[in-house]
């Protein structure tokens, strides 16, 4: 049988960049919730009519709706053997509704959490920068570019430090980030579900225990 994987992290986590590269490398795809919904801006069906109401009106997204987009986006053939959920679910409640999901589309579900210190997680993010012309992710603590400021690949380029990416601002989104994760980690801990893995490792090494533990749900299809 194969699995769902819910991939958890907070920002900054690295989460998103592991799951690329599974794509990449296993061809298990990734569903991001954030891919979906700027996917569904473009889309004409009555499911992406009624998203972008809600979108317009400023409204909260109903977990029925958000569960709808994951339900559909699943539904595709790249999608058929163990895929990774990233941003779906957040809460027990939509924990509950991807039970559902799992028993329709006979699969397993787990949960992956990729752990990283909060004090790490500060200096990942308020010290990202990155190259507005190919997109490159650089890190005043952990990844400078050779030419401080400007990007290694487009030496013309002027790194970029996003408004958001202040120390002000990620304290809040870690905070509100712990605060809405907790029940959800404890939902998937009481059921055994829930694996963690260091991520204050190498990349490489973080990647290695990840496939590990997703290419063992893909093989056992």
């Amino acid at each position: 049988m194969s699995n769902i994987s819910v991939l958890i992290g907070a920002p900054g986590a690295g989460k998103g960049t592991q799951a690329r590269l599974l794509r990449e490398r296993l061809g298990i795809s990734h569903i991001s919730t954030g891919d979906m919904f700027r996917e569904i801006q473009n889309a004409e069906t009555p499911l992406a009519k009624e998203v972008k109401e809600i979108l317009a009106s400023g409204k909260l997204m109903p977990d029925e709706i958000t569960y709808e987009m994951v339900k559909e986006r699943t539904a595709r053939e790249d999608c058929a053997d163990t895929y990774i959920l990233d941003g779906f679910p957040r809460t027990p409640r939509q924990a509950e509704m991807l039970e559902e999901l799992a028993k329709e589309q006979g699969k397993l579900i787990d949960a992956i959490l990729i752990e990283v210190p909060f004090e790490d997680l500060e200096k990942r993010l308020t010290g990202r920068r990155s190259c507005p012309t190919c997109g490159e992710i650089y890190n005043i603590h952990y990844k400078p570019s050779k030419v401080d400021g400007y990007c290694d690949i487009h030496p013309d380029a002027a790194l970029v430090h996003r408004r958001d990416d202040n120390e002000e601002k990620v304290k809040v989104r870690l905070e509100t980030y712990e605060e809405n994760t907790k029940p959800l980690l404890d939902y998937y801990a009481r059921s055994g579900r829930l694996k963690k893995i260091d991520g204050t490792s190498e990349p490489s090494k973080i990647y290695k225990k990840l496939e590990g533990l997703v290419a063992v749900n893909k093989v056992s299809v």
